[in-house]
């Protein structure tokens, strides 16, 4: 058995030229089942993610205790059951049955207490069982699958945990459409967390188990708000599984985000042995800090649970947000008692990543929000499905509004059981998310699914008998069968391009948002289009794809469309933040602002180019002045360069003591806030080639400054890069740690660099990489990610975290290695303990720390990379070639 626990300290990444050390000043916290474990209340959170035996296919009998699994693969959740290609759409990925097995001997401290075996989600159909018995039967993907196992563990010996899961068409629970049908694809697996809840026999309860209407859990519900005062509504329900009566008192403490005591309040209460009970209090907040985008306060709410000798026999922490949200018809959307000033423009998510598909670890989820956030984005529509608790956590955290939808897609079965499942399914989405700030609405229906009417009345009602509360709101097609029963309709503006789901006339009583714009196809077969982008395509096509975004020359709903409407049409979400992966086309989905592995195309800094200029400090992430040279001054670049900024004023100069061009943003009500700004005939190959002759690279560049107010306040510099000289190596981590809990994933981010550090774009390595220390590489020669092609500059892999702390070393390399390629680099990442004890059969655990998923060591590799006197020789004779050269032009 393998505990760790967190601490938090500075971390140093080493790159092959120079040394840097990086403070964590604000690291994400992810929840689990709901709430975030609090000291000395009898109540901790296990881990279960480590050392799983996984086997791909049908088997007789592996849920018994006694099976053989040691041939199995060793892995650790969350588990894609397989990893894929970047390119992998068309039904790649595998489709049908999988089983999992874990051994693990329970703590002593558990007996006598009662244990929740917590899976966040198993895609498709799955079972639990705990040592051959079965504890739990499940349909559907996204939505966790609970088991009490207190009366199934035997102390003192090895256990088993088996887990059946298929993810092959089923059309008797949503999604229900056949996967070569969907214009996505849901990986199998256990592809979420696993946590095992110990607590004492009374407890505060999960209200996904209990099934409770409205209840179960924590609730936490809002009355009046205003700057003033607000009401807090709060909700508990209690079990009692003790064999003797209980009475206490539940008591809520509310900390600000400096740790002061707000208030607080409690409640006498008792419970009968073997049941259960709701219990209400009301707590009034004077001068509350409101929850809002632009500034996402959250508190933090201690819950406790006391006997009547005030000892303490369980609790947890939960952050809340105070706010309120009313869609006001023609009047449009109002937050915290007031007009919301300007549209919400936001996008679509799915849960996809390059390699692994929907198996992210927590930080991944964290570093996407974080990513949207920066470019600007106030609203993410979850498409098409619930996901995970950690992105829900972090939209809390980062500011982003939320639209949860129900599994679905263009999918209906007149089969009672599909709407049942259905009906379940909103019901589990409600009791999982009803207590995020960060939820805008609910979008309970089916995502552009022609059902009944009565099905839409249907899934209305039980929103609102799941959450029957003010500031409660649901929103649908406005075409759809029982759109009436909506206050929002999905449509495009009136000055949009139109579409199947379109209005032509707005209600005055109505709320009206686009879910879906920006993707512009010339047919549903071909998909043929120009916002449908690979970032390898280079500048140009990335050009085209930023302009339709932002502002198109034909009737189109875009970025400036959505600023030119009345406050009745509230914005909209783009198709899509990231590419991500099809099953009924065979080319990726390539519409979004980044790529799967979430390098930025440039129309992510178009959209970054909208945000307010004005400096946030309220905000984690980035904001206030930007300014950035759309140009990469390649000989294939365009004369005429493009700018995206947010300052009043942006000044381009080409070149030392060149020509200066001006640029100043219009004083306008309407449209997008920051067009996009193009310099005409600035950027000259030939007088590039002039200054390269006379060796003055140094003069060649386009330096871009923004200004407001007379003072220059953002710049961004570009030159040509010259020759390709060294790799350059650095981890995308938006500044969090890694954890060593087997779990965590880290992107890693090569690039063939000039000498002084230009990205060469233009060039088609191939990148080797190499791992040392307690982490692997989530890549492969089999799925064409190690080696790994450079695509416009840079070559992304994936790290996993092993169980262990250390340092991860990292090599990139070019092969075939010789004289004249690029140097190597190396990257050293640490990593911290994690916060919750890991639990594992420790033979198991030892052997995953010592293998390899898809391991290349340092040692495995040698290419014999020159030394640096040899490389400087290697220099002086090119001067002889350069020389030459010139002499015989």
């Amino acid at each position: 058995m393998k505990k760790v626990t967190h601490y938090i300290y500075f971390i140093t990444c080493c790159l092959i030229i120079f040394l840097t050390q990086q403070s964590f000043a604000s690291q994400p916290e992810y929840s689990t089942a709901g709430f975030f474990e609090l000291p000395n209340t009898g109540r901790t959170v296990y881990s279960m993610n480590p050392a799983w035996r996984m086997y791909k296919g049908h088997l007789e009998g592996a849920e018994q205790p006694d099976f053989n699994d040691k041939e199995w693969d060793l892995v650790s959740l969350p588990d894609g059951i397989e990893y894929v290609p970047s390119e992998a759409s068309g039904c790649v990925n595998y489709q049908g049955e999988v089983w999992y097995r874990k051994h693990f001997t329970p703590e002593e401290t558990w007996k006598g207490k009662q244990l929740f075996l917590h899976f966040e989600a198993i895609m498709g159909k799955a079972k639990v069982w705990i040592n051959g018995t079965l504890v739990n039967e499940h349909y559907g993907g996204f939505l966790p699958v609970i088991a009490n196992v207190t009366e199934y563990l035997n102390y003192e010996e090895d256990n088993v945990i088996a887990v059946w899961a298929d993810n092959s068409n089923d059309p008797s629970y949503p999604p229900g459409k056949p996967q070569d049908m969907l214009d996505f694809t849901y990986s199998g697996g256990i592809y979420r967390d696993c946590w095992m809840i110990v607590h004492n026999n009374v407890f505060i309860t999960d209200p996904n188990y209990e099934n409770e209407t409205a209840g179960g859990g924590l609730f936490v519900s809002f009355g009046h708000i205003s700057q003033s005062q607000a009401e807090i509504k709060l909700d508990a329900h209690v079990r009692n599984s003790s064999n003797t009566y209980f009475s206490g008192k539940i008591e809520y403490q509310l900390f600000d985000k400096d740790n002061r005591r707000v208030c607080q309040a409690s409640k006498a209460f008792s419970v009968s042995k073997g049941k259960a009970r709701n219990t209400s209090l009301t707590i009034k907040v004077e001068k509350p800090e409101l929850w809002e985008p632009d500034s996402p306060y959250l508190y933090q709410l201690h819950v406790l649970l006391k006997d009547k000798s005030g000892h303490i026999v369980d609790g947890y922490r939960r952050r809340i947000g105070i706010r309120s949200i009313e869609f006001k018809g023609k009047d449009g959307f109002w937050l915290n008692g007031k007009p919301y000033p300007y549209p919400l423009i936001g996008a679509n998510r799915h849960q996809d990543f390059a390699i692994i598909g929907n198996a992210l670890s927590n930080s991944l989820h964290w570093r996407d929000a974080k990513k949207l956030r920066d470019a600007g984005l106030r609203v993410i529509r979850n498409a098409h499905y619930p996901q995970d608790p950690a992105f829900m956590d972090a939209c809390d955290e980062l500011g982003l509004f939320v639209i949860v939808n129900t599994p679905g897609w263009q999918f209906w079965n007149k089969e009672p059981i599909f709407a049942q499942r259905v009906y379940s399914d909103i019901r589990n989405m409600v009791r999982r998310d009803r207590n995020h700030p960060s939820v805008w609405m609910w979008e309970p229906i089916l995502n552009e699914t022609w059902y009944p009417e009565d099905f839409a009345k249907n899934v209305v009602d039980i929103l609102h008998e799941e959450y029957p509360y003010p500031y409660c709101y649901a929103g649908c097609d406005v075409t759809a069968k029982g759109h009436e029963y909506f206050p929002i309709h999905f449509t495009h503006p009136l000055n949009g391009a139109g579409g199947a789901f379109n209005t032509s006339k707005m209600n005055p009583k109505i709320s009206y948002f686009t879910r879906e714009w920006g993707d512009n196809v010339d047919d549903w077969n071909s998909h043929n289009s120009p916002s449908r982008i690979n970032r390898a395509w280079g500048e140009i096509p990335m050009l085209v794809q930023a302009q339709g975004y932002a502002k198109t020359d034909y009737k189109y709903t875009c970025y400036d469309v959505l600023y030119r409407n009345t406050r009745q049409h509230m914005g909209g979400c783009l198709w899509h933040s990231f590419d991500h992966q099809r099953g009924y086309h065979p080319d990726p989905f390539y519409g979004g602002i980044m790529d799967a592995f979430r390098q930025p195309k440039l129309s992510y800094y178009m959209f970054c180019a909208q945000r307010p200029v004005e400096k946030n400090n309220r905000l984690i992430a980035e904001n206030g002045p930007m300014v950035y040279i759309a140009n990469a001054m390649t000989p294939f670049s365009p004369k005429d360069v493009t700018v995206y900024s947010n300052c009043d004023e942006v000044r381009l100069t080409y070149c030392k003591n060149g020509k200066q061009f001006i640029y100043k943003k219009e004083k306008t009500d309407e449209g997008m806030p920051s067009p996009i700004i193009t310099f005409k005939d600035v950027w000259d190959v030939m007088y590039d080639k002039q200054l390269a002759r006379k060796n003055k690279h140094e003069e060649s560049y386009l330096l871009a400054e923004g200004i407001v107010d007379g003072e220059v306040v953002a710049t961004h510099k570009v030159m040509p890069a010259r020759r390709p000289s060294k790799i350059i190596l650095w981890a995308d981590n938006e500044g969090t740690e890694t954890i060593a809990n087997g779990s965590d994933l880290i992107t890693v981010i090569a690039a063939i660099a000039d000498e002084n550090g230009n990205i060469k774009r233009l060039n088609n390595y191939h990148i080797k990489f190499e791992i040392e220390g307690p982490g692997e590489l989530v890549a492969s020669k089999e799925t064409f990610t190690n080696p790994r092609e450079v695509q416009w500059g840079t070559a992304p892999i994936l790290v996993r975290a092993k169980a262990q702390t250390g340092n991860i070393k990292i090599k990139a390399s070019v092969v075939p290695y010789g004289t004249h390629t690029p140097m190597s680099a190396e990257l050293i990442i640490p990593t911290t303990k994690a916060i919750h004890p890991l639990i594992a059969d420790e033979d198991e655990l030892n052997l995953q720390l010592k293998t390899h998923r898809n391991q290349q060591n340092l040692s495995s590799y040698d290419h014999g990379q020159s030394s640096d006197e040899a490389r400087k020789q290697s220099q002086m004779r090119l001067k002889e070639v350069e020389k030459q050269q010139s002499d015989f032009e």
